[in-house]
């Protein structure tokens, strides 16, 4: 008890809440950027910690990514571009509900579930980090082999109506990423003796063409007279909480038990875990033909997930000092720099710093509501201007993104080819989400299965010798074949239920 106290005293401090204040507004306005990422904004903010000390340091790297992943789907909703990875999975669904003059509702289910989630996932943090991140690192290649394909699945629950034409975006997705000399082998493929290819092809650049520029092109070619945008009023974001809460409790529950176990997996993330809880909301809804129109459920489920993996990213990046994302490696980095030596010396020799973490958590989460409040009306102002005026900022913002993440021309162009691609594939009803999972996991999935059959040398068996791969292995083959499955099931049941 007197450590907590400790912790609290050491929290209120003026400077602490200063720089938690700060870094809340600056991870904002970073995450609300398309290209900007979460990862870019803790990034940029690691100079500045230099000369800070240690709690008011961390709790500016924990206010900022906690923003940055909220403050994505600001853009996502409004304009169909998302602020960073984590919104993608549910950027189609946040701006479809915006052009049917929901807004108001897709932004403060936002708003209210994202902070949820972060509580739930500093609730977990506190409670179960030394037993979670155990079972983390009983995860080998084998289990990131068969959890990576679980997640390429979900491609095909979140591809629409047409499974086939979600397995083409899939596939397109997966191609992207042989590209370059990031494999295994280190083997040039796909490179056509191009030398800016050999490096691959990056995951935002292309996103933002998705997204972002395939949304400008349809604009240039459709009606280039037309003004504002399809909402021009957002009302009251709190309208409907209680509600929300109410009828959504499952999916609120389900998304931040997901995105807390993906968070604590070394190398998952909030990106990962977004994209996960989408699929299994729509794979076990019972309106599925609603998501992709407009659909509330799908957003809760996914906004509550990503928000409750940075909790869970933390619990072995405290424990063991092993990253549970691309933030948490550069908070490590920060940590050491401190002499704050993440570890379980940590928690024995300076509790009251592990209490104050946990404090901070929960001081950024609730400061969420309010700053994350004021963020969404200032950014309505974006639904006012012309879109002959509003297109070409965005297009500017899009260049500067895709410019940023490695200081490169090619970065542009890939923004631009993929833009054609997005627009191709949407105009002929092919949906470009599975394609930006394709890119994400396929590198991962690649990796895992190469080391995976070096250790085992070469037996297909080795992916079923360890429980954990085992049961993951079973559960992914259950999924892919339970669609030839369930017509023999109803068929068998159907004379019982006559008898």
């Amino acid at each position: 008890m007197g450590s907590v106290v400790q912790a609290m005293e050491l929290v209120m401090r003026p400077d602490v809440l200063v720089a938690i204040i700060l870094a809340s507004a600056f991870g904002l306005f970073v995450g609300a950027i398309p290209g900007l990422t979460a990862t870019m904004a803790i990034a940029l903010l690691v100079p500045v910690t230099f000369f800070m000390d240690p709690l008011p340091a961390i709790g500016a790297m924990i206010a900022c990514s906690a923003m940055a992943i909220f403050a994505g789907d600001i853009p996502a909703a409004l304009l169909r571009i998302p602020g960073t990875p984590a919104s993608a999975a549910y950027a189609d669904e946040a701006y479809a509900m915006t052009k049917n003059g929901q807004a108001d509702l897709s932004l403060g289910s936002n708003l209210l579930f994202s902070a949820i989630g972060g509580l739930f996932g500093t609730a977990v943090l506190i409670v179960a980090a030394p037993t979670l991140a155990e079972i983390a690192l009983q995860f080998s290649s084998f289990e990131f082999f068969w959890l990576c394909l679980l997640g390429l699945t979900c491609g095909v629950f979140i591809g629409g109506n047409n499974p086939i034409k979600g397995l083409i975006s899939l596939f397109l997705g997966l191609l992207v990423a042989c590209v370059g000399l990031n494999n295994p082998a280190g083997v040039p493929r796909f490179t056509f003796g191009n030398v800016d290819l050999m490096g691959g092809i990056d995951f935002i650049p292309a996103m933002i063409g998705l997204f972002a520029i395939s949304e400008i092109i349809r604009y240039l070619i459709s009606d280039i007279s037309a003004v504002g945008t399809p909402q021009e009023v957002i009302g009251n974001l709190f309208k409907g909480w209680g509600t929300m809460i109410r009828k959504y409790w499952r999916q609120q529950l389900r998304g931040n038990i997901t995105g807390t176990i993906v968070g604590i997996l070394p190398g998952a993330g909030a990106d990962i875990a977004a994209w996960v809880s989408y699929a299994i909301s729509k794979r076990f809804s019972k309106t599925p033909e609603k998501f992709g129109k407009g659909h509330l459920e799908g957003i809760v489920e996914s906004t509550s997930s990503n928000n409750a993996a940075l909790g869970g990213a933390w619990v072995p990046a405290l424990v063991f000092g092993i990253p549970g994302d691309s933030i948490t490696a550069i908070v490590i980095g920060v940590l050491f720099m401190k002499n704050m030596n993440p570890g379980p010396t940590l928690f024995l020799n300076h509790p009251e710093q592990i209490y104050a973490v946990f404090v901070i958590f929960i001081i950024a989460n609730l400061l969420m509501v309010p700053l994350g409040w004021a963020a969404i009306k200032g950014s309505k102002q974006i639904l006012r201007v012309p879109r002959h005026i509003l297109m070409p900022c965005i297009l500017m913002f899009c260049i500067v993104g895709s410019f940023a993440i490695n200081n490169a021309i090619f970065g542009i162009v890939i923004m631009l080819a993929f833009g054609v691609v997005g627009f191709l594939m949407e105009e002929n009803d092919i949906p470009v989400a599975p394609a930006i999972l394709g890119i994400v996991l396929g590198p991962m999935v690649e990796q895992a299965f190469v080391t995976s059959m070096i250790k085992s040398d070469g037996a297909a068996l080795g992916f079923f010798e360890r429980p954990i791969a085992a049961g993951l292995g079973v559960v992914t083959i259950f999924v892919w074949i339970s669609p030839f499955l369930v017509p023999f099931i109803k068929r068998a049941l159907r004379p019982a239920a006559q008898a």
